[in-house]
């Protein structure tokens, strides 16, 4: 590409980022308008003329992940709206992903409002996450409550890096519930509200706690022994029961967050496996883009995949404008390198290293960030992120590799036309076509190259056989690739 060509395709490609970063910046603001006019509306009505306390009940009974994060997250946001004295999270869930149950109990232990658990027949793994996390736990009888290791899609244990991390979230989730204080007679002694051994054990099947678990077994506790070990709070079989033994309401409003369509339809594209695809649909936009150059469907599935992968990230405030802009400042390094600046250095290194930080910084709720662990958030999201870049680079190329491919399924979507010579298509000059035919003579030897002399013109030829002597008669017989061919005459 020629200096010129490079100046006209940045200019076409600022002016696509300009328009890109006036659509981010329109967003954030209608973000924040949308906000403050929720809290207008919402804020008034619950102080007007209301007595009893409000009570707000946020069910999560599905697995754990996207979708019931933003449950979530806007049931706590509604909850604060409504001047709610307290929450109510409804639990029954096998469990799920590990760092959306982070969030979830990192935002449960901030909250300002008391958070309690019911446990309405199963907190399991990830769910045991978060019922530890609640002030108080309620168990319906019949209900289990922990198993809390990590495992696989398959239901393999994960290696150990993932349960110390594991571990290490049960223990400081038990620990911040605190102590209390143990006088007897001349001794005091510090009893841990929830003990974060237990807490432990429901990972780690190593660890035996006396009375409790042996070695060689999961820890999960049913509705009495939750009880019995300080894990539970007590039985009750309805929310009503929990609200008035956890909360001491004889009189109160109940309000329930109602998830929406467009809340799951979010959740979808938060998802996990739909984020990796997403990944790779950009990796390879930008790949094919870069294959054929110009704005072209390449560029265009590229934009609108980075456009799907972070939408639901900003409408629902888990990702800072930062880790965006971080993301579209890669894409112009990166650009600047390709377009611009003349070989590959530490300008396009920074691009990549910016890229791959935005998805990744983004994948990671605002609150929760964890560098202390190697299996932690931060680590798990740059483990997704680089192994969809990765894989979306190989796809890239086994695809380019089978367009036109005779047979392939691919070979629709590329030029099938052959530019044959006979109808006039050329990739070097054809003028010297004319002189097959024709005689001349060697103008230097030809071992095998040389010169030769035709109509007192002098041309580059190649012998077909052999050597042929300075002045000798030759004749030529073929042109190809822009090549003379001659025999001795």
């Amino acid at each position: 590409m020629n200096i010129s060509g490079k100046i006209l395709g940045y200019k076409k490609f600022n002016d696509y980022f300009c328009t890109c970063l006036y659509l981010y910046a329109y967003t954030i603001m209608m973000k924040k308008f949308l906000a403050a006019l929720c809290l207008l509306c919402c804020a008034l009505p619950a102080g007007a003329g209301n007595s009893n306390p409000i009570v707000y009940q946020i069910d999560i009974t599905k697995e754990i992940g996207a979708t019931t994060w933003i449950y979530l997250r806007k049931g706590m946001l509604e909850a604060n709206m409504l001047g709610a004295q307290a929450i109510i999270i409804h639990l029954n869930t096998y469990g799920g992903e590990v760092v959306y149950a982070d969030s979830i109990r990192t935002r449960i232990l901030n909250s300002k409002i008391p958070v309690i658990a019911f446990i309405n027949n199963n907190a399991a793994s990830a769910g045991a996450l978060i019922a530890l996390s609640c002030s108080k736990i309620y168990m319906r009888s019949g209900s289990s409550f922990g198993a809390a290791t990590v495992v696989d899609q398959t239901g393999g244990q994960l290696p150990d890096k993932y349960q110390s991390y594991m571990r290490a979230i049960m223990r400081a989730t038990a620990e911040a519930h605190g102590y209390d204080t143990v006088r007897q007679g001349a001794d005091t002694t510090l009893r841990w509200r929830r003990d974060p051994r237990i807490a432990e054990a429901m990972v780690d099947n190593r660890i035996a706690i006396k009375g409790v678990i042996d070695s060689g077994r999961t820890l999960t506790f049913t509705t009495l022994e939750a009880i019995k070990h300080g894990y539970c709070n007590g039985k009750a079989e309805t929310v009503e029961e929990v609200i008035s033994q956890g909360f001491g309401y004889a009189q109160y409003e109940l309000k329930q967050y109602t998830p929406s369509g467009f809340d799951d339809f979010m959740g979808f594209l938060s998802s996990t496996w739909l984020r990796g695809i997403l990944i790779m649909i950009i990796v390879a936009g930008i790949y094919f883009e870069l294959q054929s150059p110009g704005f072209g469907i390449p560029l265009v599935a590229a934009i609108t995949a980075a456009f799907l992968y972070f939408a639901p990230l900003i409408f629902s405030g888990s990702t800072a404008g930062w880790e965006v802009l971080l993301f579209i400042v890669g894409i112009v390094l990166l650009a600047l390198e390709i377009f611009v600046i003349p070989g590959f250095g530490i300008v396009g290194i920074l691009g990549i290293i910016a890229i791959i930080s935005g998805l990744t910084l983004s994948m990671i709720d605002n609150i929760n960030f964890s560098f202390n662990f190697p299996g932690g958030p931060v680590m798990g999201a740059l483990f997704i992120v680089l192994g969809c870049i990765v894989a979306g680079f190989i796809l890239s190329v086994v695809i380019s590799n089978r367009i036109g491919r005779k047979g392939s399924i691919l070979r629709k979507v590329a030029l099938e036309a052959e530019q044959e010579t006979s109808k006039g298509f050329v990739g070097v000059p054809m003028e010297q076509v004319q002189l097959v035919g024709k005689s001349g003579r060697a103008a230097t030897v030809l071992r095998p190259s040389g010169k030769v002399e035709i109509d007192n013109i002098y041309y580059d030829a190649i012998s077909e056989h052999g050597f042929i002597e300075h002045d000798a008669n030759v004749k030529v017989t073929r042109y190809e690739a822009g090549q003379v061919y001659v025999v001795p005459n």
